[in-house]
């Protein structure tokens, strides 16, 4: 026992160290907002950054989102990326290749071999010399390797949504807040030029009060029985599965190999809650920025057809509404002066009405409004965006909290899962956001949570 006490404790050590390190450093460097300058003291022979200042970092899943981040994070010249886990080991070996590449044409000799893969994302975690941890997994994962790496002391890049249940959710939060990690969730719209730039036009009350947003829908999974295939050779299933009952392995869930979506497993409520929580968590997350609801949530949920909801609604206590459409429609919807109906809120969207215009947000630089004059000016002074994976890495310098912290990505991870609730159930729920319970309701609270198979109960 005391040999073990005498590890923990050298480790934790050794993780204070790289931490007052990297926020000395960051220190040098300046403010937050502006671009990483480190004193010529502590660089390289090159110019660079020298490798006791980089952040050094683990890659944890490398399907079609995971692939993304390594590759952005290999591109920042105070990162290292040290290793990388996925259960495929199609994935894995590929994926190495990849990083190694990157990094050989770095090096005069052309060849890198400072890199390790692994199957099980555990022994990433146990290596003290990887600061930081992206997880790009299924949200199926998402808990548990988080908790994990929180104890493990590491900062967390994880993408959303955050967790597979609202108790999930709030036990992430309280890990990372008692372990004083970083943790930045993928809600990539908080670091948006264009989503900046209408959040501001809200909060300057350039369109007047807003008290109504659209966002665009989405739909939630049902629970799926796919008929059992061939297990791809070297494929880790029990793995993959991870904190989920058993299901035979089916194409439609994985694909070995090059990765053809995003988010496939997403069929299957046992794995997931479909787009709703996928793809809709960006919308409600930003509709949230705008509407200054961060930390807060709604009070009702309604699905389409319910008391009159024209589709989806969420209800606030100040009257507030955030409403699921694809398109408005007249008579169901109300279409502000200005709006043509024949116009979709676009994917990843949102439109803020307000009592003098609206705003219309998406990504790929969209950005409309109504009066057009609205838009004449410099609209947004105060934001030098640098983008997700930049916030991350100098709050993990400057042991700040990120644009979308882990209370920012469980307040809209269990926005959507409310959606998700409502939906299955079919009719109108009441939420306490305070207590995270819903009144009176039996069914909808044991919807909160899930059993988790051993030993991946968070």
């Amino acid at each position: 026992m005391k040999q073990e006490h005498k590890v923990m404790t050298s480790s934790r050590n050794i993780r204070l160290t790289r931490r007052a390190m990297l926020k000395q450093t960051a220190a040098a460097a300046g403010s937050v907002a502006a671009p990483l300058v480190v004193p010529a003291t502590v660089l390289g022979r090159d110019g660079g950054t020298a490798p006791s200042n980089r952040i050094t970092v683990g890659s944890i899943g490398v399907g079609m989102m995971g692939r993304g981040h390594f590759r952005g994070f290999a591109g920042y010249p105070d990162v290292q990326l040290l290793a990388l886990s996925d259960v495929d080991p199609w994935r894995r070996n590929d994926s190495t290749k990849t990083l190694k590449e990157i990094y050989a044409e770095r090096q005069p000799s052309g060849a890198f071999h400072g890199f390790k893969a692994y199957s099980d994302f555990r022994e990433l975690l146990d290596r003290d010399d990887i600061d930081a941890v992206v997880i790009a997994t299924g949200e199926r994962w998402h808990p548990a390797i988080s908790v994990r790496a929180a104890k493990a002391g590491k900062d967390i890049y994880c993408e959303k949504p955050i967790s597979l249940t609202i108790r999930q959710a709030r036990t992430m939060v309280e890990t990372v807040r008692r372990h004083n990690c970083v943790f930045q969730t993928g809600l990539q719209q908080r670091n948006s030029p264009e989503y900046l730039k209408a959040f501001e036009m809200v909060h300057s009350g350039r369109i007047g009060e807003v008290k109504l947003a659209y966002v665009s829908a989405s739909s939630v999974s049902q629970y799926l029985n796919l008929p059992a295939q061939p297990l791809p050779e070297g494929l880790d299933w029990d793995m993959w599965l991870g904190p989920c009952p058993w299901h035979p392995y089916n194409y439609r869930y994985h694909h070995s190999g090059q990765p053809k979506n995003v988010v496939p497993w997403s069929c299957n409520r046992a794995f997931g809650a479909g787009a709703l929580t996928s793809g809709l968590v960006h919308n409600l997350d930003s509709a949230h920025a705008g509407l200054r609801k961060d930390g807060g949530g709604p009070i009702e949920i309604k699905p389409a057809g319910i008391d009159g909801a024209p589709s989806l609604t969420f209800s606030y206590a100040d009257d507030t509404q955030i409403i699921c459409a694809t398109r408005l429609e007249q008579g169901k919807h109300f279409v502000p002066e200005g709006w043509d109906v024949k116009t979709p809120i676009v994917n990843f969207g949102v439109l803020f009405v307000g009592e003098r215009g609206w705003v219309h947000v998406a990504r790929y630089g969209l950005l409309d409004c109504y009066p057009k004059y609205l838009l004449d000016g410099d609209v947004s002074k105060a934001h030098s965006v640098e983008g997700n994976h930049r916030d991350w890495l100098n709050c993990i310098r400057t042991r700040r909290r990120p644009r979308a912290d882990v209370e920012i990505g469980a307040s809209s991870t269990i926005l959507s899962h409310l959606g998700c609730i409502a939906l299955w159930t079919g009719r109108a729920l009441k939420w306490d956001p305070v207590t995270e319970e819903f009144q009176d309701d039996r069914e909808a609270n044991a919807l909160r949570s899930r059993a988790s198979r051993q030993p991946w109960n968070v």
